[in-house]
């Protein structure tokens, strides 16, 4: 191995860790507002049906919002054959910051952990792409990033929030309907 492949391996690895570890902190949060929290009233005892309707729509655009800016997800919908690594790069980042921008107002309606759990998502994608980015040469093309990208992720499947972020915005709408 070279040099510049133990850096990759080594930020990839740092990468899977703050991911691991946040998603850890956010589940153990979670769990503790779980226990502490009263019953939130729901449509039919409090006649607010329209802020209950606000808030699943959010929650069902954040899941959407995840699901777009997950990497595989995003990257076989902006694929581009013939750009270089660093417009690649600047693609990738560019559209998964259009998609949070996209949806930014809809904090409002859903949890604080909700939206953070959105953040840390955007956050650690953007974080994947510019390591694994920043360790290719020059002269790579764009299909070179996205393979490194999807080959990380197809061998540290725990890198990505994705699921864990959709599973928690799932579970809150659900909340919010019983």
């Amino acid at each position: 191995m070279s040099i510049g492949t133990n850096e990759l391996i080594i930020s990839i690895v740092i990468a899977v860790l703050i991911g691991g570890t946040l998603a850890f902190l956010f589940w153990r949060q979670r769990q503790a507002v779980k226990k502490v929290a009263p019953a939130q009233p729901t449509a039919a005892n409090t006649g607010k049906e329209g802020t209950l309707q606000l808030q699943l729509n959010a929650y069902e655009r954040l899941i959407l919002l995840a699901d777009r800016i997950a990497l595989p997800n995003l990257i076989s919908r902006v694929n581009q054959p013939g750009l270089g690594v660093r417009d690649m790069q600047m693609l990738l980042a560019h559209n998964i910051r259009q998609e949070f921008e996209h949806n930014i107002t809809q904090q409002i309606y859903v949890t604080a952990e909700s939206w953070e759990a959105i953040r840390n998502l955007k956050d650690q994608n953007l974080l994947i792409i510019n390591q694994i980015a920043s360790f290719m040469p020059a002269e790579a093309t764009g299909q070179d990033l996205n393979r490194s990208i999807l080959e990380m992720l197809v061998q540290n499947p725990k890198a990505s929030l994705h699921t864990v972020v959709s599973d928690v915005l799932s579970y809150e709408a659900k909340r919010l309907m019983s």
